[in-house]
């Protein structure tokens, strides 16, 4: 019994041996592997910037307050009626030409609100007063005036804070397009001091 036990444990010796190095020498060059691919995964890191601190997926967005869009409807609202001109709507919009503030004076007919709206979206999307923009409305073909949701006639006015366009003020129903600018124009003011 002895000797079946001696006989065969070099055989298993003789099996399990080759098998570990093989085990052994795989595990090396796996081992070098990484060496290998680090330096080939740095060259490919190198060609992307690295990153900042600063570096985010969330930005933020600086916004026009509802107290300032109010305070800014209201001043405008107040320069129309006193140039007899009550029978406007004011808006004043964010840069997506969501409303933030609207006031619609006395005898204010149902186009107005419309209008006043894009009027501010237009101003505050373009970063640009309407009355500056609608040059670029001529010309044969398509021009941006085809964009839905937009007017360029006068009375819109934009908000910046810095070289930043915000938010935009837009008066519609007077019977002249300058009076409506003059009259959004009345709304940036009340507010200019505070928009840094």
């Amino acid at each position: 019994m002895n000797h079946r036990f001696h006989t065969r444990v070099p055989r298993t010796l003789a099996i399990v041996v080759p098998v570990v190095a093989i085990l052994a020498g795989a595990a090396c060059s796996t081992a070098d592997t990484p060496v290998a691919n680090a330096s080939s995964a740095s060259s490919t890191t190198a060609a992307v910037p690295p990153s900042s601190p600063d570096d985010s997926a969330v930005i933020t967005e600086n916004r026009l307050s509802a107290d300032a869009a109010v305070k800014a409807a209201a001043a405008a609202l107040a320069k129309c009626r006193a140039d007899g001109l009550g029978f406007v709507t004011v808006s004043v919009v964010d840069r997506g030409g969501n409303v933030i503030a609207m006031v619609r004076g006395d005898n204010a007919a149902q186009h107005t609100v419309e209008a006043s709206r894009e009027k501010a979206y237009t101003s505050a999307a373009f970063g640009a007063d309407t009355t500056d923009l609608s040059a670029r409305t001529k010309g044969d073909g398509s021009t941006i005036a085809d964009l839905p949701g937009t007017l360029f006639l006068a009375g819109g006015v934009t908000l910046k804070s810095g070289s930043s366009s915000i938010a935009g003020i837009g008066v519609g129903g007077a019977p002249d397009g300058m009076q409506d600018h003059a009259c959004a124009s009345a709304g940036r003011e009340a507010i200019a001091s505070s928009l840094g």
